[in-house]
């Protein structure tokens, strides 16, 4: 029953999870967006004191259950696991802890905290990894399935569903997700919670609470007669059946070794003063020895399969990256040549409203990739940077930010982009836009034009006489960089190409206008 319960719990907040960053339409969020806020390290980065409080608190009286029920890379472990178990049969066994791995890498997490290196500790946090394998790996398969069925709706005059654009991600990012993946799977595929117990640093701090846990898992040693098969089921590798004997620190409390005892000998109990140590020296029980037999052909074809779905995962995620360029329209009309707009060099990055700064987005953000998700006109993207790699920056290729969506804001589990008002959003600057004559069309192509003050939602570009002594002279713009905060209408809506005559510049500092 215990297990069943679990079960349940994991399924629904991973799949509420996993939903989050598949959404792009933004509408699970209004119901289920705590969940994301509820996952540990992004409350730390957060200071969210009654989070971190509740998880704590959990973790005291139940254990390592966050790693077992809340945690979504901890839940895929399991799954992974056990898609392992069924096809190779493979028995899991009791093995000592790496604590001198497990403490290592503690260890350098909180040192890159303290020195604010983001990239490293936003590698190391579990949500931030599942975060980008989601939005990497599983996002680009989701809209395809999307836009399969917009185009039936199509054909039936429904609108029941429409089409997403599925823009390819950069190769860094690419990279580092599949590499999380292959990695985390191929050790949950063979050894079950191999990454959670030895190289997760959260996984490591609930580990140290557990052992002083109010609820554990405990032996009954009259009943148990060792048959191993707790030991056999432990996808954490945990528990020493010959000698009664389990690793709290590495125990998730996934209830597998409860569900598969036939005599009741093993139970989720309350603590008690003694430790299992004294039951083993108080047991005179004696060590049965057993021999497992293994299939090394079940075991190899296991294997084979696994990889093989893992390399067909990843090549129709290469495709849906790499397709929809192959398919862009190259002609306006059958005419005019269409050139594909370039990203301009900017000095400063800019980032979204509500992140305050350059500094503060840097310090916060683990580079889970959820607002990136989340975004309606697809302008958030994960940095190529070493100082800031996969953390959002944005960019007006393909849209623009407009003053009244506030989505980033509201989906950040970290404090990286603060929530704001619609209000606050249309006087936050974050950046100003800078005019380049020698691209302008009325200048290059002796044409009118105006999409920069026509769309302009501040009114900061007016058009004046590019002769100054011609009032019948072409139009250019003029910009009051008072008014302007950086929204990029201008930059997107421009004509000129490869390169906008108006760019948006970035500001370290966010300012108020």
């Amino acid at each position: 029953m215990l297990k069943k319960i679990r079960i349940s719990l994991a399924i629904l907040f991973f799949s509420i999870l996993t939903l989050l960053f598949l959404d792009f339409t933004g509408t699970i969020h209004v119901w289920f967006g705590w969940i994301a806020k509820i996952q540990l390290f992004p409350a730390v980065l957060a200071v969210n004191i009654g989070i971190i409080i509740l998880l704590v608190l959990i973790t005291l009286f139940l254990g390592r259950a966050y790693c077992s029920v809340i945690c979504p890379l901890g839940i895929l472990q399991d799954i992974i696991a056990r898609i392992g178990k069924i096809r190779k049969k493979l028995p899991y066994s009791f093995s000592k802890p790496k604590s001198w791995l497990r403490y290592g890498v503690l260890s350098l997490f909180i040192l890159s905290i303290i020195l604010g290196i983001s990239i490293l500790y936003g590698m190391l946090d579990p949500y931030s990894a599942y975060g980008r394998i989601a939005n990497t790996l599983f996002l680009p398969i989701w809209q395809k399935g999307n836009n399969i069925l917009a185009n039936f709706a199509e054909r039936s005059d429904s609108y029941a569903f429409y089409h997403a654009d599925i823009l390819p991600k950069s190769m860094p990012t690419f990279i580092v997700a599949i590499a999380t993946f292959i990695i985390v799977a191929l050790l949950a595929f063979m050894n079950g919670r191999t990454y959670c117990n030895t190289i997760c640093p959260v996984g490591t701090v609930l580990g140290f609470l557990s052992r002083f846990s109010f609820f554990k898992i405990r032996f009954d040693t009259h009943k148990c007669n060792k048959c191993g098969l707790c030991e056999k089921n432990c996808k954490a590798a945990s528990i020493n059946s010959s000698e009664f004997n389990i690793d709290y620190s590495r125990c998730v409390v996934c209830m597998n070794c409860i569900d598969k005892c036939h005599r009741g000998a093993i139970g989720y109990r309350i603590r008690r003063k003694h430790s299992n140590k004294s039951v083993e020296q108080a047991s005179s029980l004696t060590k049965i020895e057993e021999a497992t037999l293994i299939n090394n052909e079940t075991i190899d074809k296991g294997r084979k399969g696994f990889l093989i779905a893992t390399l067909l995962l990843a090549g129709s995620v290469l495709k849906s990256q790499i397709v929809p360029k192959t398919f862009e329209m190259k002609v306006d009309g059958g005419f005019a040549n269409i050139k594909e707009k370039k990203m301009p060099k900017r000095q400063i990055a800019i980032t979204p409203a509500g992140s305050e700064s350059d500094g503060n987005i840097k310090k916060h953000c683990t580079g889970c990739q959820l607002c990136i998700s989340v975004c309606p006109n697809k302008i958030l993207r994960p940095s190529n940077s070493l100082d800031s790699f996969m953390q959002p920056f944005i960019s007006y290729e393909n849209g623009w930010c407009r003053p009244e969506c506030v989505k980033c804001s509201e989906v950040c589990p970290t404090g990286a982009i603060k929530r704001i008002s619609k209000e606050e959003k249309s006087s936050i600057q974050i950046g100003h836009a800078v005019f380049v004559r020698e691209r302008c069309i009325p200048i290059v192509d002796l044409q009118e034009c105006g999409n920069c003050e026509r769309k302009c939602p501040t009114n900061a570009i007016m058009m004046v006489p590019s002769v100054p002594n011609d009032a019948n002279s072409l139009k250019i713009p003029a910009l009051n960089e008072n008014l302007c905060i950086g929204c990029g209408a201008c930059e997107f809506l421009c004509p000129a190409r490869p390169y906008s005559a108006i760019f948006v510049e970035g500001h370290k500092k966010h300012k108020f206008i």
